[in-house]
């Protein structure tokens, strides 16, 4: 009987430790699910990313599946629960992402105009009732996601200390979701304001999605650190080395472009706290919000 108890702790130990030594030594799936930040529609991200999928195809020798969830709030949990393995997340997006996935690590930050930072821009319909901040007061103004960063959490922050607006009581916040329904709404006057990404503006001007002598631009934001791109923490240690290496030596513009940048850039969580700093001005509980 004690030498079939020992067998039986033997084997139990046995088993630990190679659960331990795998756990060290990380997943390392044939197949990466890569998440673009549900910011625009679905099928115009897939299309516009397809450069970026044969780009990592090759690069990491594996396949690559690009992923475009419904909303920030779905994104967030896909992380969280290990349904995709690398994501292009907002700036506030992330920060929620790491209050509810601790372990997920940023890692590149996008580049433009030779900053890892960019700015939200205030809109308003040309001809319409809001000419000034001031304006916006006692109307309905436009945000995208709640998660994200330039189309609510930045300019909700600049209302509130620029014009001394808040959205509690003072103008009637209005989520359209993404960017683009936030310019589009702008530009048919459904809602008199509203504020989005400044380079997301200018993309869906150029391509002629918005008739720029619709709208007029009110103010810009402070500077906002970039998107991250993030991996799972759980990951094997050689494979986080190769995805770190696409991206941060990524120089093809035609694969760039799916990101909206010149470039990636090194980053660290560091970078996000002015968010979270944001967030407490604003009074929003990190926890609460999906």
């Amino acid at each position: 009987m004690p030498n079939r108890r020992l067998a039986v702790v033997s084997l139990a130990l046995a088993a630990l430790a190679c659960a331990i030594s795998a756990q060290a030594q990380g997943r390392d799936p044939s197949r990466l699910r890569v998440a673009l930040l549900p910011d625009e529609n679905a099928s115009t991200l897939i299309q516009n990313a397809q450069p970026l999928k044969v780009y990592l195809e090759q690069a990491l020798k594996k396949d690559v599946e690009l992923v475009v969830t419904t909303d920030y709030s779905s994104m967030i949990e896909a992380m969280r629960f290990g349904r995709i393995e690398v994501a292009y997340f907002g700036p506030f997006s992330y920060v929620l992402a790491k209050s509810k996935a601790p372990t997920i690590e940023p890692f590149a930050v996008g580049v433009e105009r030779g900053s890892p930072t960019y700015q939200s821009v205030l809109i308003a319909t040309a001809g319409g009732p809001v000419k000034t901040l001031e304006d916006i007061r006692g109307k309905a103004f436009g945000f995208g996601d709640q998660a994200s960063t330039s189309s609510h959490l930045a300019p909700r922050a600049h209302l509130l200390k620029k014009a001394k607006l808040d959205g509690e009581k003072d103008y009637r916040v209005v989520h359209l979701g993404t960017h683009d329904a936030v310019a589009r709404a702008v530009q048919a006057g459904q809602v008199p304001a509203g504020a989005l990404s400044k380079s997301i503006l200018d993309n869906l001007v150029k391509r002629g999605t918005i008739d720029a002598s619709r709208i007029v631009e009110l103010d810009l934001s402070a500077p906002i650190p970039n998107y991250p791109v993030v991996l799972q923490g759980n990951l094997a240690p050689a494979l986080k080395q190769g995805i770190r290496d696409a991206f941060l030596n990524m120089k093809d513009k035609e694969v760039l472009k799916a990101f909206r940048v010149e470039a990636f850039a090194s980053t660290t969580d560091a970078a996000y706290d002015v968010l979270r700093d944001t967030a407490s001005v604003l009074k929003l509980d990190l926890g609460s919000m999906k």
